[in-house]
């Protein structure tokens, strides 16, 4: 019967003009396409410092939008001041269609690794919650004779569930800054201390 309904209705291929859903890049897909975005764009970029960007932030923040459009305007205006600047009206004004548009860009960016980032937070708590049942579970049956394959796993784990946990009350705490004494107290002096009996 089935080779009878596959005579008369034989499974149909989809042709070119059916949509196919899309196939999601890997993320080394993702990766190789950032990179030859980046070589594309090499001479878009300017990696900054965090101390830099912020110099930069501050500087860039002095001016206005009206500011920057209206001192454009008086380079428009008067051709000596266009010289003495070293640029055109109209490519200053480039830049600032060229800064407003890429801005668009960044924020495109930052929304992206925004969720890619959430994204991989979600993962992570969830391989953590399966690990974590999985070692419960296994943990709880490995008593079992028929489950001693389980033994040294479950052992395993526990070694490297106290050695995290070791590490992490080890880890330096942030030790509070001795009390400076105040303004209104003196401050005791090597000749000021009570001589040793």
């Amino acid at each position: 019967m089935t080779l009878l309904n596959q005579t008369l209705n034989p499974p149909t291929a989809p042709t070119a003009d059916t949509p196919q859903p899309p196939v999601k890049p890997s993320p080394e897909d993702i990766v190789t396409q950032l990179r030859s975005l980046r070589a594309q764009l090499n001479d878009e970029l300017s990696p900054l410092t965090k101390e830099q960007r912020k110099k930069l932030v501050e500087r860039s923040r002095r001016q206005s939008n009206p500011i920057v459009q209206s001192s454009i305007n008086i380079m428009g205006a008067a051709d000596i001041v266009s010289q003495a600047v070293g640029i055109p009206a109209d490519a200053a004004r480039q830049i600032c269609d060229d800064s407003n548009r890429w801005t668009a860009v960044a924020d495109e960016l930052r929304s992206l690794l925004n969720g890619i980032e959430g994204a991989n937070l979600l993962r992570q708590l969830r391989i953590a919650d399966i690990a974590s049942r999985a070692f419960t579970i296994g943990a709880s049956v490995a008593g079992d004779p028929a489950n001693a394959a389980l033994v040294p796993h479950v052992e395993e784990t526990k070694r490297l569930r106290k050695l995290a946990r070791r590490k992490k009350s080890a880890a330096p705490q942030n030790p509070s800054p001795a009390p400076s004494p105040s303004p209104s107290e003196p401050t005791p002096h090597a000749a000021d201390a009570p001589a040793k009996a």
